[in-house]
């Protein structure tokens, strides 16, 4: 005779099951009904019209946006998951008692992952986070990644309000890649005893990256009590497979972006790894400041790479496998990829498509479990010379793509657009003869956020700065301002900008964004 269980703790939503699917669940199980709730969310199609790098109107239609990457990463995190649910072996073994590594989840979590981020890409997240900081007072600020998980169990409703798309526990603890709050970030030195992202950018300022607002705690608690065998500021194992994925994508098919763009000059990247790989042992005697200084010097770039690698994960990094690394980035990125310029024929896309999907499939099949982690790492993570790989071929993008003068003119112009629309609806807001005709969906926001505030002040009002209802009020307003205009694609972003400025000459058109 079977022994009768408990419901499993990784299928348990944020409020009662729901009785039409548990009817269903033959057909229609927990994770896959997830799944199609993000695939069908308003926030996962905004993906299509939100920058990933560069925006498509600055470089054209080739490049990635967040839902062709948010897509990719669903792809390559779904190859490593399946490897690791079939290993019946000690690896597969280890998995299973971490708590399992479901493929559907991990599709689930890799298609949220980016719902969070805002307009224009990181500069869009670091201009909303100061905002968020020094127009409203909110310490908190804003994170991309905070955003996703309030998004999925607060602002995206699916059929109830104040349940958000009420997705199980598995995919909620699964897109927590910092498993923090912001206010934690304040204990950590940021050497490598500290997990990533977890120390402060600036002192005082909190954890770098977190995954959850003070608001959405309890679900953030309830996510992570599902997974008694994962410690406290680790990644669950699905998790950390769609982190690993969003690696891989990332550093390769921002590659790809910027080589069909002609955004690379293979000169210019030679120089800078040619002349390390030549010169590495005169360049390791050369002092931190001089190499910061001159760091545009062919060379230089990547041997404050190797120092900054070597100083932060010492668990994993280490002279020779950077070395190896450089070498073969060299060789199959540098002169092989790049010496040929990208012309748009079929055999160029052939070509580009060989090189992408051989890159793909080993570093996929590079992922090592272990059952204690190095606090920087996960449990699942990319062995030595993968490791290295991703991080090399990150410092080439932001080595001779993100520090171009012309891109950073561009993204100037629009932290200036996310600052006057936020600005604007502050000024909306306090107006009592105009706030009637405010967007509604912002009045909603704004509702969401008081409810969200008296919440927290009434269960644990140690987490807030204040329990003053007036100054909550203030918070509220500030945090459903940054919530909208954090909802709003690439173009919306301008539109609303150029219409709430009086600049816009197509009112009803330029309307459609509120």
């Amino acid at each position: 005779m079977t022994e009768a269980v408990g419901p499993d703790p990784r299928v348990a939503r944020s409020i009662a099951e729901e009785l039409d699917e548990f009817q269903a669940v033959e057909y229609r199980p927990e994770f896959r009904v997830d799944l199609e709730r993000i695939r069908f969310s308003p926030y996962f199609s905004r993906l299509s019209a939100v920058t990933q790098v560069i925006s498509q109107s600055g470089a054209g239609l080739a490049v990635h946006n967040r839902l062709t990457h948010s897509v990719k990463v669903t792809a390559v995190a779904r190859a490593i998951a399946v490897a690791l649910n079939g290993d019946w072996g000690e690896r597969g073994a280890l998995v299973r008692a971490l708590g399992g590594c479901d493929p559907v989840v991990v599709q689930a979590a890799a298609s949220a992952h980016d719902l969070g981020h805002p307009p224009f890409g990181h500069l869009g997240e670091q201009t909303l986070d100061r905002l968020a900081r020094e127009r409203f007072g909110l310490d908190e600020g804003f994170e991309g990644n905070a955003q996703t998980f309030r998004i999925l169990t607060r602002l995206d409703e699916y059929d109830r309000a104040g349940s958000g798309l009420n997705l199980t526990a598995a995919v909620r603890a699964a897109v927590l890649k910092y498993p923090w709050m912001r206010a934690e970030g304040d204990r950590w030195d940021g050497g490598p005893a500290t997990p990533r992202g977890l120390a402060p950018a600036r002192p005082g300022e909190g954890a770098y990256k977190f995954s959850a607002y003070t608001l959405d705690g309890l679900d953030f608690a309830q996510a992570r009590d599902a997974f008694p065998a994962i410690a406290p500021l680790q990644q669950t194992v699905e998790c950390s497979v769609m982190d690993i994925a969003d690696d891989i994508a990332y550093s390769l098919h921002d590659l790809d972006d910027f080589y069909r763009a002609d955004l690379l000059n293979q000169a210019a990247v030679s120089a800078e790894f040619r002349t390390w790989i030549r010169d590495r042992a005169a360049l390791a005697q050369v002092p931190g400041e001089t190499l910061l200084r001159a760091r545009r010097t062919p060379g230089h770039g990547l041997e404050l790479l190797r120092r900054r690698v070597e100083q932060k994960d010492p668990w994993i990094a280490g002279d020779d496998a950077f070395g190896e690394s450089v070498a073969r980035v060299a060789d199959e990125v540098v002169d092989g990829l790049l010496s040929v310029p990208y012309d748009g024929s079929l055999a160029a896309d052939r070509g580009l498509a060989v090189f992408m999907a051989g890159w793909i499939a080993r570093l996929q099949h590079s992922v090592v479990v272990t059952p204690d982690p190095d606090i920087r790492s996960g449990h699942v993570h990319l062995d030595a010379a993968a490791w290295h790989d991703v991080t090399v071929l990150k410092f080439l993008q932001e080595r001779f793509v993100l520090h171009r003068p012309d891109l950073a003119v561009y993204q100037r112009g629009q932290a200036s657009v996310i600052e006057r629309l936020v600005t604007s609806f502050a000024a909306w807001l306090d107006d009592d003869d105009e706030v009637r005709r405010a967007p509604r969906r912002l009045l909603d926001l704004v509702e969401i956020a008081a409810e969200d505030y008296l919440r927290v002040r009434d269960r644990a009002p140690e987490l807030l700065p204040t329990t003053d209802a007036q100054a909550l009020r203030r918070y509220a307003t500030g945090r459903g301002i940054v919530d909208y205009v954090a909802s709003l694609t690439d173009a919306q972003a301008m539109s609303v900008a150029n219409l709430i400025s009086g600049a816009s000459e197509r009112l009803w058109d330029g309307g459609q964004g509120l």
